[in-house]
């Protein structure tokens, strides 16, 4: 696997948009073989406040393919915008997440939450069961299937972009022999991404009506952002019931040896 050193920039990985948070490409990182290719595998939140030059932004990146891990009741409520010339294809399973609670993770954790110790504790409870979660499961077996199949560029996002996406992301990068700290160093990336006040400030309206009108600001920071930890949890919880993390996209998601070098072939270059 190859280290950290590889990486771009974080500067060099953002598409600047108005209205999309946390649009970026997470390839380019060292891998089994090679080097992630870059243009190809990008992760943001959702696009239902897009302005017209983020669509075309979006368009000309060229993706084909959008994965689409929210539940039914967050896409019935804030349906994302797409460019009058987009003839890709959106997956998704179909249900809720978050429990069955039709909430985004961090909305969910943030229930009788008041302080940051208890958000960051209500996070990890919720990384602890996201990868067994079936509609998320569903939506990541259809997201590794069509990384396997597809030449096109693809998009995996949710409604902040940083909790079931960012386990997705890192799955991808596990499985294609990126470093751990490469792995770590792109979910972290959340926090910094653009104008995170921007999406912190546009998540906590949610949070605080829906869940935590009493909350402590510091409480709503560590909801809206990601940490280490929480990856970890969720990587060690898959490796406590399969044995690696590679066994649980095996036997959870259906990733066969052939999957996974199909995707080498289109993800990596040497």
């Amino acid at each position: 696997m190859s280290s950290a050193r590889d990486q771009a920039s974080p500067q060099d990985r953002l598409l600047p948009m108005k209205g999309i948070h946390n649009f970026r490409d997470f390839g380019g990182y060292g891998a089994r073989g090679g080097k992630l290719r870059r243009g190809m595998l990008w992760r943001s939140g959702q696009h239902c406040d897009a302005s017209p030059d983020d669509l075309a932004l979006v368009h000309r990146v060229g993706i084909r393919t959008v994965i689409d891990l929210r539940g039914d009741s967050e896409r019935a409520s804030y349906p994302c915008l797409r460019h009058d010339a987009f003839g890709g294809e959106v997956l998704f399973h179909p249900g809720e997440t978050s429990g069955g609670h039709g909430k985004a993770v961090h909305e969910h954790a943030a229930f009788n939450v008041r302080t940051a110790q208890e958000a960051h504790g209500a996070m990890l409870r919720i990384y602890t069961t996201l990868p067994f979660q079936p509609v998320l499961v569903g939506t990541y077996r259809l997201y590794m299937q069509a990384l396997a199949e597809r030449d096109s560029p693809s998009l995996l996002h949710c409604l902040a972009g940083k909790d079931r996406t960012g386990v997705g992301a890192a799955l991808v990068h596990k499985l294609l022999g990126v470093h751990h700290d490469d792995i770590a160093d792109d979910y972290l990336l959340t926090n910094t991404a653009g104008d995170p006040e921007a999406r912190i400030a546009a998540g906590a309206q949610h949070v605080r009506a829906g869940f935590g009108p009493t909350m402590e600001d510091a409480a709503l920071r560590v909801l809206m952002g990601v940490d280490a930890a929480f990856l970890d949890r969720s990587f060690g919880t898959m490796t406590e019931r399969h044995g690696s993390v590679e066994a649980y996209a095996r036997d959870v998601l259906g990733v066969t040896p052939q999957m996974v070098e199909a995707m080498e072939q289109r993800l990596v270059e040497a």
